[in-house]
Formats: C-alpha cells, sequence, structure tokens
C-alpha cells in the first residue's frame, strides 16, 4: 500500500492493518513449489510410461503415441477422481496436478460428480464441461489459428 493511500486511513484502519499484518499466516512458497514438482514431474513420469508401453507393445510411432497416451491419462485421473484419490493428490501437490493434462480430467469429473444428482442428461451431461469447456475451446480456436497462420506461411513461402 502506498503512503497516499496510508495517509487516508483513519488510525482504526491502520491499527486493524496493522493487527491483521502481524496474523497473517505465512504461505510456504518454496516448499508448494517443491511439492509441485515433484507430483507434476511424477504425472509426466506415468505419461512417459504409459507412452513406451504402448510404443513397445502396439507398436505406436513418436507421432501417434500422444492421443492414446493423453486417453489413459484423463481415464485414470477420472477413475482417481471419482474414487476420492486425485483431490487428496492434488491437495497435497497444488498446481503439480492442475497443470498438466490430468487437471482437465479432474475438472471435467469433478463437475460430473458434483451435478449427477441432476439427472445424467441436465446434470451431468450438461455441466461436465462447465469449467473444461473454455479450455476445450480456447485449444480448438488456437489450432484454428495456427493453421490458418500455418496455411498462409506455405502458400507464400513455397
Amino acid at each position: 500500500m502506498s503512503n497516499k493511500q496510508k495517509k487516508n486511513l483513519t488510525p482504526t484502519m491502520q491499527a486493524y492493518q496493522q493487527f491483521e499484518k502481524e496474523r497473517e499466516t505465512k504461505r510456504p512458497v518454496l516448499k508448494n513449489c517443491i511439492r509441485a514438482f515433484l507430483v507434476g514431474g511424477f504425472i509426466c513420469l506415468v505419461g512417459q510410461m504409459i507412452q513406451t508401453f504402448f510404443m513397445t507393445y502396439f507398436n505406436f510411432t513418436e507421432k501417434t503415441v500422444g492421443n492414446p497416451t493423453v486417453a489413459v491419462l484423463i481415464f485414470i485421473t477420472m477413475l482417481l477422481t471419482g474414487f476420492g484419490v486425485y483431490d487428496r493428490i492434488a491437495q497435497f501437490a497444488g498446481a503439480g496436478t492442475a497443470i498438466p493434462v490430468t487437471g482437465f480430467g479432474n475438472a471435467v469429473i469433478s463437475a460430473a460428480i458434483e451435478h449427477r444428482t441432476e439427472g445424467y442428461v441436465l446434470g451431468t451431461g450438461s455441466n461436465m464441461f462447465k469449467l473444461a469447456g473454455s479450455v476445450i475451446m480456447f485449444g480448438v480456436f488456437s489450432a484454428f489459428i495456427v493453421a490458418i497462420i500455418k496455411t498462409i506461411f506455405i502458400q507464400w513461402g513455397g
């Protein structure tokens, strides 16, 4: 807060701000970052193991193995969310679980579970993509723009 804004506060307000500042809970930022890094890294390690499994046993190539790997990761996340395990992991790791593709799966299934009492169509079906809908929309729109730019460069460059 700047000095000018501080001067406009009454003495009671200033005293309260000092009181609040002294009792504010300090967040363990470094510890939270380490947790997020380790759990997010573990999720990526599991993804790499799934990818290697598909390439070894199902003859996928490096170009084609991405789609089934992402699908399996999202499926595992949805199962863990349904059993209540993923939420505990997310409380421990924070952004480490929200940033990878598993965060998308968790957002979709959490909304579906929350609205299941309203029925399959109006509850689960219509509310499933409330949180993740904007992510999907942004991804589709971004892919469209990148495809247009790539097409323009190929047409003009070739």
